[in-house]
């Protein structure tokens, strides 16, 4: 190895160790931790505002089943959050005291919680999901190009199994809006029936999801991570949640069009070490970050509330 390319690599190695790359045979792959760079203000909440409060412009959209939106859209009071079209809020969203084991200091944190979750009115007797989008485009000005290396930082409360819905199945999810062009296999078509051809622009939404299992008889609860997705589309196996409590999710995007997946029990600053798994999810590149926002699932049978959810410290990074 010349001088020259000597210093270079040591150079970037440690970039990468300040930005928690990993340096592999010479080669440096950008999985920057989420949380690296400039908070974006008004691109997220920690909920100390005690007059935090969410208005329910009911009945919620259910545009995903029915193609019905029902505006206007329900809003929170500061204006960082909304109502999500494609299926509305969750039912129940309170300003609550953080769980035990929380950020120190923190005096809010939000409760999510659904019962009727999918076409107002209706019962599917299937698992259905609400969401509760951040206000971000509004906020900010716009979309983000991945060329600013975005991320999203947020922290989870997971409840103890005995307040788990009694279902097996996805019951959380933290996801994002982003763009992208299809660059793998033949085209496909969306929920929506649009279909997307190779080299085409379209949305798309990558996350992470809480999937719950409620023990039964000798077997015991199990919570699982799991990313979405691969290439393919099919959701991969992240860690397993030994203990309830408190976990910290991560998502950042590259300029290289992927995206990196980081999650740690606790409510410290996420690291390389909580590395997951890094991908292009359906076979999109990303080229932009829109917002992100959350899933809480159940099973929309009229009587069952969902697993109750907390998450407080949501944030937004730019590296530059």
């Amino acid at each position: 190895m010349s001088v020259i390319h000597s210093l270079r690599y040591s150079v970037v190695a440690a970039l990468a160790v300040l930005l928690g790359w990993s340096v592999n045979a010479g080669l440096v792959q950008a999985q920057v931790v989420p949380g690296t760079g400039i908070k974006v203000e008004k691109a997220g909440d920690d909920f100390e505002d005690e007059s935090w409060d969410f208005t329910h412009n009911l009945p919620k959209g259910s545009k995903e089943n029915d193609e019905n939106t029902r505006g206007p859209l329900g809003m929170s009071s500061n204006r960082r959050w909304f109502e999500g079209p494609m299926r509305g809020q969750p039912d129940h969203l309170k300003r609550v005291k953080p769980p035990a084991g929380g950020i120190e200091g923190s005096t809010g944190a939000l409760l999510m919680q659904t019962l009727h979750s999918g076409v107002p009115r209706l019962v599917s007797h299937k698992p259905q999901q609400d969401d509760l989008v951040c206000n971000v485009r509004a906020n900010t000005g716009g979309f983000f190009s991945v060329s600013r290396t975005p991320s999203v930082v947020a922290r989870v409360f997971i409840p103890p199994p005995e307040q788990w819905e009694n279902r097996t199945g996805v019951s959380f999810g933290f996801r994002a809006g982003t763009w992208g062009r299809f660059y793998n296999g033949p085209p496909r078509k969306n929920k929506e029936g649009k279909t997307t051809k190779p080299g085409e622009l379209d949305e798309y939404w990558p996350g992470m999801f809480v999937k719950l299992s409620p023990g039964k008889g000798q077997q015991p609860s199990s919570a699982q991570i799991l990313v979405r997705a691969n290439q393919r589309g099919m959701d991969m196996a992240g860690p397993m949640i030994d203990e309830p409590g408190w976990w910290t999710l991560g998502m950042s995007f590259t300029p290289d069009g992927k995206i990196h997946y980081y999650a740690s029990p606790g409510v410290d600053a996420l690291t390389a070490d909580d590395y997951v798994t890094t991908s292009n999810p359906y076979g999109f590149v990303c080229e932009r970050f829109s917002t992100y926002f959350f899933n809480v699932v159940n099973q929309d049978d009229g009587s069952t509330w969902s697993t109750p959810w907390v998450i407080d410290d949501c944030e937004m990074f730019v590296l530059r």
